[in-house]
């Protein structure tokens, strides 16, 4: 018989291929998830439901709200103005909360699983502080409708 001996070379050297490629798929998805620029960006956990490989992420400034999701190529981003926003909702859960932003303007809202409550209640007081900072320095409450009309 024509037995093959064991080379425990070439079984380390595999290993170490293994180990390298689990390496860096484990660093490209972590790439992948890091933080946003900015002061308030709220991520989702990566044990909740959606987000274990790519995270969902929400930053709230004084003029927008843009929630980002990665994809394994590029991210889907969707943005809304402030003035646009109807609502907050937070439905918390046993372990995480969900949050969905409705728009005045007909498009479709923003819904992202799995913040941690303390953040989904921080999105909300954020959201209302700088909706009311951006009212007060434009002189009022905004008009019926959602829309700027002169009044007649």
């Amino acid at each position: 018989m024509n037995e093959v001996p064991f080379d425990p070379g070439s079984a380390a050297l595999w290993i170490a291929v293994a180990a390298g490629l689990i390496i860096v798929v484990l660093g490209f998805f972590w790439y992948k998830g890091r933080r946003m620029a900015g002061a308030h960006v709220f991520r989702a956990s990566r044990l909740s439901r959606g987000n274990l490989l790519f995270p969902t992420q929400v930053a709230v400034t004084p003029t927008s709200i843009v929630h980002y999701t990665p994809e394994l190529v590029g991210g889907r981003e969707q943005s809304m103005h402030l003035a646009h926003v109807a609502s907050v909702m937070i439905d918390r859960n046993l372990f995480f909360a969900d949050v969905m932003i409705e728009s005045s303007g007909g498009a479709s809202p923003v819904r992202c699983h799995g913040h941690r409550k303390s953040d989904a209640l921080e999105m909300k007081r954020l959201i209302e502080q700088f909706q009311s900072d951006h009212y007060r320095a434009r002189g009022g409450a905004p008009p019926a409708g959602g829309e700027d009309r002169p009044s007649s």
